[in-house]
């Protein structure tokens, strides 16, 4: 049998590591992808406890684009029987003021690390990924604007994220690419990026990572499609 292994950016913390820990108890091999050394090394020994097959970590900067291409390399000498990478890494931007109210620096940092890093790693791995028949899952949310919850910097780059999905999976089809993508909006989760936000209709890590996990390995085929674990709905 083909071994499963995956690449998680951002899986120290948050939402990716509950993607990893997921994955890996489901029988992935799992690849950390973190900043900081010391983060990353205490990532992958709560997932070595947990019984998780964790063959080492890469150094992910989504700002860093030379880096970004050696992290490519990288996997390419050490894993190259990956065959899924879950873009999960970013930045919240600043999400305590309104549209109008936004720094143009702020935009032009969001954008450059949730869109342009993430394309830039998206696109050095897809020779590998095309190789082994693989996927790419996004981490994102809706395009849609909903009128509860809309920092400008974050949805922006996630929009633009999402286009970046919508024009490889047409492009994959029109081809004969045989590399899948899609993206996933988790809904509402409590994690560092908000603050550690808990407000009724929010999930905790481990549901979305679990329920992430099972997305991932349902065997289905969901090519271009956006799915909503969890929608955004009004809490009365």
């Amino acid at each position: 049998m083909k071994e499963k292994i995956v690449l998680v950016t951002g899986a120290n913390k948050g939402i990716g590591y509950g993607i990893a820990k997921h994955l890996g108890l489901s029988g992935w091999k799992v690849i950390i992808g973190a900043r900081h050394q010391e983060r990353a090394e205490k990532a992958v020994g709560k997932l070595k406890a947990l019984g998780v097959d964790v063959p080492g970590w890469v150094n992910i900067e989504l700002t860093d684009l030379a880096g970004l291409q050696q992290a490519a390399e990288e996997v390419n000498g050490k894993y190259p029987g990956l065959s899924l990478l879950v873009n999960n890494a970013g930045i919240p931007g600043d999400m305590s003021v309104d549209g109008g109210h936004t720094e143009i620096s702020d935009i032009r940092e969001t954008l450059e690390v949730n869109f342009v890093g993430t394309f830039a790693l998206t696109k050095a791995l897809l020779p590998l990924l095309e190789r082994n028949n693989g996927r790419i899952v996004n981490v994102t949310v809706p395009s849609e604007i909903s009128p509860y919850w809309h920092p400008l910097a974050y949805v922006a780059s996630k929009a633009a994220q999402n286009a970046m999905m919508g024009v490889m999976a047409t492009e994959f089809q029109q081809n004969n690419i045989p590399v899948e993508i899609f993206s996933v909006h988790p809904g509402p989760t409590t994690t560092d990026l908000n603050g550690n936000m808990s407000l009724p209709g929010f999930h905790d890590i481990e549901t979305v990572g679990s329920k992430m996990a099972e997305l991932i390995n349902d065997g289905n085929n969901h090519q271009g499609e956006f799915i909503e674990l969890y929608p955004i709905v009004k809490e009365d």
